[in-house]
């Protein structure tokens, strides 16, 4: 690719927005919540065992109903999962990562809608999903994009 004024201006002004995004209150909240999360012992022992009950899910997948653990370790890693995600750190990081995924999909979509209103950005969200067609345009459903 050949550089250009416009190409670098566009990566310039690319950069500014990254580190906008770097420095904005959302950003700050979602460091704050991830450096709390990493130091709380109790958050990490949830984490560590709800994972080792979702690696033993995992083996008993494989067998599905017929292993004969299955019910138990479906109860076991529903479980680990609730206790985990019930913990007040483990709630405070998912709300924080979750308002910065909705304003870099917000971004993302805004910067699409200038360039075409036909580019898909996938979210994940069914808010930002339903601002543009619906998102079934890739699965092969039909969504009524014209």
């Amino acid at each position: 690719m050949i550089a250009t004024l416009d190409s670098v201006m566009i990566l310039d002004q690319a950069e500014d927005l990254g580190l906008s995004i770097k420095d904005s209150e959302v950003a700050h909240e979602y460091n704050e919540a991830r450096r709390a999360l990493q130091k709380d012992r109790d958050a990490q022992r949830l984490i560590k065992h709800f994972s080792e009950m979702k690696d033993l899910y995992d083996e008993v997948q494989r067998f599905g109903r017929y292993h004969p653990d299955y019910m138990s370790i479906t109860v076991k890693v529903r479980e680990a999962k609730r206790d985990m995600d019930l913990h007040e750190t483990v709630s405070e990081f998912k709300k924080a990562e979750r308002n910065l995924e909705d304003l870099l999909v917000e971004v993302c979509t805004l910067l699409a809608g200038e360039v075409s209103p036909s580019i898909k950005v996938p979210s994940g969200n069914p808010f930002f999903d339903n601002q543009s067609c619906g998102g079934g345009c890739g699965s092969g459903g039909s969504c009524g994009c014209g």
